[in-house]
């Protein structure tokens, strides 16, 4: 599968409207520590509060990987959702990091490096995550201000730990 998929003709409505939101959406592990980890380095270097988070275990992120054409299940990916555009694995983390504050958008200069380089090193490091980082089924209690930031209220990154 290759790091960006374009919306797909003839992909199956879901049963109810996928979430529309103004900026970028990460589709994240809910259970994953490092998947959470990551989400929380997101949203202390996100002053403009541009992005929205979904886990992908959770029916919003369902909705969203089904418009885009992605696989509902067997998740072996973080998504980041730009309007139309969804892209997977190590081009979503290098398209996030180019929306965050200095210096993290430097990291994009690793976009020239073809996919096929860069994938294998994040999909090692997406096999190994549970095993090095841990599962967890709940997580802090988000501020007000978070909560908004997360499009599934019962996500894992929603629940009380």
């Amino acid at each position: 599968m290759s790091g960006e998929v374009k919306e797909k003709e003839n992909v199956p409505e879901s049963r109810s409207q996928a979430p529309s939101t103004e900026g970028p959406i990460l589709l994240f592990d809910g259970v994953c520590n490092l998947c959470h980890a990551s989400v929380h380095f997101i949203l202390d270097r996100d002053p403009g509060k541009k992005f929205h988070f979904a886990s992908l275990q959770s029916e919003v992120g369902k909705q969203l990987l089904e418009k885009h054409g992605l696989p509902t299940e067997d998740w072996d990916s973080v998504v980041l959702i730009e309007g139309d555009r969804a892209s997977q694995r190590s081009t979503a983390a290098l398209r996030a990091a180019k929306l965050l504050k200095w210096p993290w958008p430097l990291l994009a200069v690793f976009l020239i490096i073809p996919r096929m380089i860069r994938d294998p090193v994040y999909q090692w490091i997406a096999r190994n995550r549970y095993r090095w980082f841990g599962k967890e089924e709940s997580c802090r209690i988000p501020t007000p201000e978070l909560r908004e930031r997360f499009l599934d209220s019962s996500s894992p990154s929603q629940q009380e730990s």
